[in-house]
């Protein structure tokens, strides 16, 4: 049987960067060698595309995934030996690789991709258009305010004012486009808003303001799915560490945060985070995986916060850490991954493009 060739893309120019060749790592070392011809293709900081020789070998080191061979043509790093690749996987976070942005090149280029389409990997990550999706599926929230740096910059005041008026300490400040907790601050005052607010201004230029919910558990569900939409049982996400809340040092560095899979939490209500995580997936016009992201009050009220539509994939991850619990493995995922991306793909293909 002739091997399949699979792309890995990583790396980018994101604050995400790290946590792609963390991901990266784990995909590649899980992957079968003996069925895919595997090729890594890095991206830099600064953006600049660069692809690896073959892998053969477990990958011991996420350094070993780091090259500098940098080509201008990134159309001809997507071919090996005069073909295209038969499948690309977009192991990409945040800004220029989880909003639409790879996989229009993906498309455009004709290749089939794991993951998220051009559409609802934007809508994705931007945290506003999915919420406003969210409340169009009536899926309940805590309440948020939204702006852009402009507005800001010009009325002060009066973004202060709104906030003030409609939310209640404590709130958390994030940047609209971006992932892992970078950038969002949890504010218990108006100073401290103040300060988040500016905070995420480095990192985009549209800020969502949310409501937080006090004493709520971090509840998580892992989804897969095209035609056919797969959820697991729900997951808890524990912080134990000293930070106020699930923080990027929290999630990939530090080891401080425990995940409680099943969640232990009433079980009657598994069925409504299930049928909440599959609603989010369509809202968004999902496709491949996502992770949905909830908040449980002491009342039993269920708040969706968001989805991402490329999680981590790192030795801490929630979402293979959710399949696991319901019997399927990490490569038994990718495997799957894989099938929805051909399987989206060859619907595509057969789409009339004349009349």
């Amino acid at each position: 049987m002739k091997k399949e060739n699979i792309g890995i893309i990583y790396g980018g120019k994101s604050a995400e960067h790290s946590v792609s060749l963390l991901t990266a790592k784990s995909i590649i070392n899980a992957i079968d060698k003996e069925k895919y011809n595997i090729f890594p293709i890095f991206i830099s900081l600064d953006g600049a595309w660069a692809k690896g020789k073959k892998i053969t070998k477990q990958i011991e080191n996420q350094k070993e995934l780091i090259f500098s061979n940098f080509d201008n043509d990134i159309s001809g790093l997507l071919f090996e030996n005069g073909h295209k690749f038969d499948l690309v996987f977009p192991v990409l976070h945040g800004p220029n690789g989880e909003d639409g942005t790879i996989q229009g090149l993906l498309e455009i280029m004709d290749i089939a991709y794991v993951g998220n389409n051009v559409l609802s990997s934007a809508t994705g990550m931007d945290k506003v258009i999915m919420k406003q999706l969210f409340e169009a599926y009536n899926l309940q929230q805590l309440p948020y305010v939204h702006f852009i740096e402009y507005t800001w910059k010009n009325d002060k005041e009066q973004i202060v004012k709104n906030i003030n008026s409609n939310l209640k300490y404590p709130v958390f400040v994030k940047p609209a486009n971006l992932g892992s907790s970078v950038g969002i601050s949890r504010c218990s005052n108006e100073q401290q808003l103040i300060a988040g607010i500016e905070e995420a201004l480095k990192f985009d230029k549209k800020i969502v303001v949310e409501q937080g919910a006090v004493d709520a558990k971090e509840i998580e569900v892992a989804v897969m799915g095209y035609n056919e939409i797969k959820t697991t049982d729900p997951g808890e996400i524990v912080n134990i560490s000293t930070t106020e809340f699930y923080d990027y040092e929290t999630k990939y560095t530090d080891g401080q945060s425990r995940m409680d899979i099943p969640a232990p939490i009433n079980t009657a209500l598994y069925p409504k985070f299930r049928e909440m995580a599959a609603t989010a997936f369509r809202a968004i016009s999902g496709s491949g995986l996502v992770r949905a992201d909830f908040f449980l009050t002491k009342d039993n009220e269920i708040f969706i916060n968001e989805v991402n539509t490329m999680p981590g994939f790192t030795p801490f991850s929630m979402f293979p850490s959710l399949w696991a619990n319901m019997g399927v493995s990490y490569p038994e995922i990718i495997e799957e991954l894989f099938t929805l991306a051909k399987e989206r793909y060859s619907d595509r293909q057969n789409l009339l493009t004349e009349e």
